[in-house]
């Protein structure tokens, strides 16, 4: 494990990336961020040194990991001086060759929602690998199965539909949670009286095809149910168009 790394971002991402590579072995070099409190607290916990200009970056690594944001990854590699190691981003929805300035680059792309306060197990988190070489291939081959169990190549056609159905199974998901927590905080009831059915449904979900799991007044075309939910809902026309636009969709998938 003598593969030194720079680690350019200090946000979830790189939080997370950063403190499974320290746990395998792997000494950090450097954490870069634009903000330096944020690279010197990301530093501090993999005894890396903290900077916060891209022209102080160590020119020797043998990997640069560039976890910023999707809109930030051009602005780094245009700033980045010319370094002899492999460089890669962590983006599920950007190409692989916005590094193709770089000689050796490629992709890993972490495919779990992460949060820098929440601990969890790294190695059960999936690793998406694309790389532009054999030796940017054996590289993150190797650091990517040293921290996860779950690694698997994917080209950048994939890795963005697969983006796409996360933001579906779980963006899009956890905003459905945060419009019943509100409508049930309305009526002074609890988020926690949905838990059975969260778990319940997210279970069969997840051991049966979703098509075949799906329940409710539109999978059963219930129009007089859906109109009178949609009339509880008039007072919010977001919530009411939400209800409005899945209902139709679920209609339409289970229609004869």
């Amino acid at each position: 494990m003598d593969k030194t790394i720079v680690i350019i971002g200090a946000g979830n991402v790189a939080t997370h990336l950063s403190m499974a590579l320290k746990n395998a072995g792997y000494p950090i070099l450097q954490v870069f961020s634009r903000k330096i409190d944020n690279a010197f607290t990301l530093a501090s916990l993999v005894e890396a040194k903290a900077i916060d200009k891209l022209s102080d970056i160590e020119r020797e690594a043998d990997l640069y990991i560039i976890a910023v944001s999707d809109v930030a990854i051009g602005q780094v590699v245009e700033a980045m001086p010319e370094v002899k190691g492999v460089v890669a981003h962590t983006a599920g929805s950007v190409d692989m060759d916005v590094l193709n300035r770089f000689a050796r680059y490629g992709v890993i792309y972490p495919f779990q929602t992460l949060t820098k306060e929440k601990e969890l197990d790294f190695r059960k988190v999936p690793l998406l690998i694309e790389e532009n070489g054999s030796v940017a291939r054996r590289i993150l081959l190797e650091l990517a199965n040293a921290i996860s169990d779950h690694v698997q190549k994917a080209n950048s056609a994939k890795r963005k539909t697969l983006h796409i159905g996360a933001v579906f199974s779980s963006n899009f998901v956890n905003h459905l949670y945060a419009i019943a927590y509100e409508l049930l905080k309305k009526e002074g009831l609890d988020f926690s009286l949905l838990e059975p059915l969260i778990k319940e449904t997210t279970q069969k979900a997840l051991t049966m095809s979703p098509i075949d799991a799906q329940t409710g007044p539109a999978r059963r075309g219930d129009r007089a149910v859906m109109e009178r939910h949609k009339e509880l809902l008039n007072s919010n026309s977001f919530y009411h168009e939400i209800y409005s636009i899945l209902s139709e969709s679920i209609s339409k998938m289970y229609a004869d």
